[in-house]
């Protein structure tokens, strides 16, 4: 049983029997002496879909969700449904366009090292691999002389997601993108 303190994004938890993944976390400390950092959750409901926005006590306990985390590829899209095959049986699962919306713009072509999370033989969400490697298809040409400093331009990656990348950084060139920031990690 996860404490309110332990909860990452992704995670999935059950409240009131139905199984919730953890989408945002923020941790408030109160300006008082003494008064406990509450953390503003909000899940989503993984058979709705709806949100609900809790708030706990570093300590509460949370009861995990009765699911099984099974390795996954990204295979093909069928209309609005992309299918992941596992990596150990072969079976295949499916989730909607609007159930991994936010996820899209990193998944690729034979994607690996995804985790879906799986209950009752149904794919109720899916975590990305911590980086992903992406080719980009455009951005400004890159300035002669410039070096590793801070400064950066935008670039559209091949699913387009779009990024922001240093000066020195080439169209066609591969990158490794941080799948929970979205922010440029190094050349692929």
């Amino acid at each position: 049983m996860p404490k309110a303190s332990e909860l990452k994004k992704g995670m999935v938890v059950e409240i009131n029997g139905v199984p919730h993944a953890v989408k945002q976390l923020e941790a408030k400390s109160p300006s008082s002496r003494g008064a406990a950092t509450l953390y503003k959750v909000r899940f989503t409901n993984l058979k709705t879909g709806q949100k609900l926005d809790e708030s706990y006590k570093g300590d509460d306990l949370l009861k995990d969700a009765d699911c099984v985390r099974v390795q996954l590829q990204y295979s093909y899209l069928d209309g609005d449904t992309y299918i992941f095959m596992s990596s150990e049986d072969y079976s295949q699962y499916g989730l909607n366009t609007d159930e991994i919306e936010d996820q899209l713009g990193y998944i690729t072509d034979g994607l690996e090292g995804i985790v879906g999370l799986v209950m009752d033989g149904v794919l109720l969400g899916i975590e990305l691999p911590q980086s992903v490697v992406m080719e980009i298809i455009e951005t400004a040409p890159s300035i002669k002389g410039a070096t590793a400093t801070g400064r950066t331009k935008p670039a559209t990656l091949s699913t387009g997601l779009e990024v922001q990348v240093p000066e020195y950084i080439e169209p066609g060139e591969m990158i490794k993108v941080h799948t929970e920031t979205g922010k440029f990690m190094s050349r692929g």
